[in-house]
């Protein structure tokens, strides 16, 4: 597989203003989604038992966003933005994206100034080691949209349940 570069760019600055002013609720319920969809298969939970109950915020610098979370025994979960959290990620949207695609990893960002860990260092070290430790090949492979969508469908499931017909 030909691994994806992201090319440079930056989040246009009116629209930056404007998703700030946005409510944050959506994009923070898409990425706990995201995260308890991985919890369990590729994010090991009894590695992430120290995160429980901490508040962890993600902000893209360069798109307005700012996004709360917490891990609770349900899995992640929104957290209100009131509040010093208790660890707090910072980078571009790219640097984002490249992270999550494993172009870039968190050592390179994070010497390089383009990530910035802020409040808790060891949750911030747990985090990392997290992401070092994620099998990004099972992700590829079972998370891919097609593969999602494919799980999803309603007639997949019951064909699979139903008992094959003898001709």
């Amino acid at each position: 597989m030909t691994p994806i570069r992201i090319p440079a760019f930056t989040v246009p600055a009116p629209l930056a203003r404007l998703a700030s002013r946005l409510p944050q609720q959506p994009p923070t319920l898409a990425l706990t989604l995201a995260l308890n969809l991985a919890l369990g298969r590729i994010l090991p939970r009894e590695s992430l038992e120290p995160l429980t109950g901490r508040q962890v915020r993600v902000s893209v610098s360069d798109a307005g966003l700012t996004l709360d979370f917490r891990l609770d025994d349900r899995g992640f979960r929104p957290a209100p933005t009131s509040g010093a959290p208790d660890l707090t990620l910072t980078a571009t949207l790219r640097d984002f994206i490249a992270l999550a695609l494993r172009e870039e990893d968190a050592d390179t960002l994070f010497f390089g100034r383009r990530l910035l860990m802020e409040g808790d260092t060891d949750l911030g070290l747990l985090v990392k080691n997290t992401l070092d430790a994620v099998d990004w090949d099972t992700l590829q492979r079972d998370f891919a949209p097609l593969e999602l969508l494919r799980r999803a469908n309603p007639l997949n499931r019951l064909a699979a349940r139903r008992p094959a017909l003898r001709g």
